[in-house]
């Protein structure tokens, strides 16, 4: 298998991700968004909230994107801020 990681804004390690995906929490999932079923996971890697929206691709879980949940759009990991 062959992974490849590009950090973002954030500046998320691999480790961190792989942490927060494995010890997190469904918050949303996305029946089709045109790419596949998919989902958004809230999990923790070193206190730092982190957010994954993923999905089923065959057998593998590919990682569509990855961010630290901040206001506006979020007031805590796990609850969306108010829509404008």
């Amino acid at each position: 298998m062959f992974i490849r990681f590009t950090p973002k804004a954030d500046d998320l390690t691999f480790y961190q991700v792989e942490e927060a995906v494995l010890n997190g929490m469904i918050l949303e999932q996305y029946p089709d968004t045109g790419r596949g079923e998919s989902c958004l996971v809230s999990g923790f890697s070193e206190n730092i909230p982190i957010h994954i929206v993923c999905g089923w691709r065959g057998d593998e879980i590919a990682i569509i994107t990855v961010y630290v949940p901040k206001p506006p759009k979020f007031r805590d990991p796990w609850t969306r801020g108010k829509k404008k």
